[in-house]
Order: structure tokens, then C-alpha cells, then sequence
């Protein structure tokens, strides 16, 4: 099971609305719980995010760096690293 620090979980509330209509969490713990139970992943570089894509059967020849992270699954945490959540 994967461990979501607080930059991790605070990037997910604020901003959980670009994948789901409405919000899925409101406190820190929801949103711990919600992503664990989504099987969510934090990668450390867009390199990462391409990958776990390519895993995912997801074809991503062609596909600039740029917009696979404007993808609604990708979270950008701020320092680096990607939050994944398959919606």
C-alpha cells in the first residue's frame, strides 16, 4: 500500500474537481482513504507518468510530454512528482 504525504493529499482536495464532478473528499483522511481505495500512484517525473501509461496499455507514441500531463488523471504536486488517479 502506498503512503500519501500531506503535499500529496492536500494537491488531490484542492484540486480533485478536474477528474470527478464533484468532490470525493473533504478532509485529508477522506482523501487518503479515496485514493487507496482508487489504487492511486505518486510517480517523480513525467518520464514516470509516460510509463505508468505505457503499463496501463495506453498508447503513447506521439504524445507530448505536455499533454499527458494536462491528462484529468494527472495531479502535478508541485515539486517534481505526479499524483495518478484512475478515475
Amino acid at each position: 500500500m502506498q503512503q500519501f504525504d500531506d503535499d500529496v493529499l492536500e494537491c488531490f482536495l484542492e484540486n480533485q474537481q478536474q477528474l470527478f464532478p464533484e468532490k470525493v473528499a473533504e478532509t485529508l483522511e477522506e482523501a487518503e482513504d479515496f485514493l487507496e481505495d482508487c489504487m492511486a500512484v505518486v510517480v517523480d517525473s513525467v518520464d514516470e507518468v509516460l510509463e505508468y501509461f505505457e503499463e496501463q496499455g495506453v498508447d503513447t507514441e506521439g504524445v507530448m510530454d505536455e499533454e499527458i500531463l494536462e491528462a484529468d488523471e494527472v495531479f502535478d504536486i508541485g515539486d517534481g512528482r505526479y499524483l495518478i488517479v484512475e478515475g
